[in-house]
């Protein structure tokens, strides 16, 4: 009897199942830099108001979101209780929606009229440590920077070598000409409608 031989053809995937590959995407905010962005858009506006996570999801879609990092010093409670119970409160949502905080210091300066005032330092170099660190350990392909500042400059240049790409979420007329310049991928403005968009529209005070 003759039995019935059977080609069995191995399952090739498709060209897109085969070469797509969801890239890995980083965020690396700011803090003290978006807040004067915020602010030179509407005084009234303030960043413990924006949703973060919402606006983030929005530029990152299609791309596979890993860590959100958001660099920031601790206001003087002694200064301005008010103003440190909401940026205790900011901080606190934002680590419980997965974001990374990274607390810097404040220092006190002389203004040179006989006032003082508290800066921010080591804010720069902490978030630039961390992007270095992360494209170094193969963590994501691309850096979305939430930032105008130009000391950022020389970050695309470092994460080329790595093979990552880096993108800008930035303010208009309170970013370095050469940081816009030097970001080899993608460029979002944030202006007052997309800060109207991704407000809380709900109270937070609770």
């Amino acid at each position: 009897m003759q039995t019935e031989s059977r080609i069995v053809f191995p399952v090739v995937a498709s060209a897109t199942q085969a070469f797509f590959k969801m890239e890995r995407i980083s965020v690396f905010i700011d803090g003290e830099n978006f807040l004067y962005g915020v602010k030179s858009i509407n005084s009234y506006y303030t960043d413990f108001n924006f949703d973060f996570k919402k606006y983030i999801n929005h530029l990152t879609k299609a791309r596979k979101l890993i860590n959100i990092y958001y660099v920031i010093a601790p206001l003087k409670q002694n200064l301005n209780p008010s103003l440190y119970t909401k940026q205790q409160k900011l901080l606190s949502r934002l680590k419980k929606e997965g974001i990374n905080v990274i607390l810097c210091k404040r220092t006190k300066r002389d203004n040179g009229d006989g006032t003082q005032c508290h800066k921010i330092k080591e804010d720069d170099i902490r978030l630039a440590l961390q992007m270095q660190k992360d494209a170094y350990d193969n963590k994501f392909d691309i850096a979305l920077l939430f930032s105008g500042d130009g000391d950022f400059v020389p970050l695309p240049e470092y994460l080329a070598e790595k093979g990552k790409k880096m993108e800008i979420a930035y303010f208009e007329g309170h970013t370095a000409f050469t940081l816009l310049r030097v970001c080899n991928f993608k460029a979002s403005l944030i202006n007052k409608k997309i800060l109207n968009k991704f407000f809380y529209r709900e109270s937070l005070d609770n």
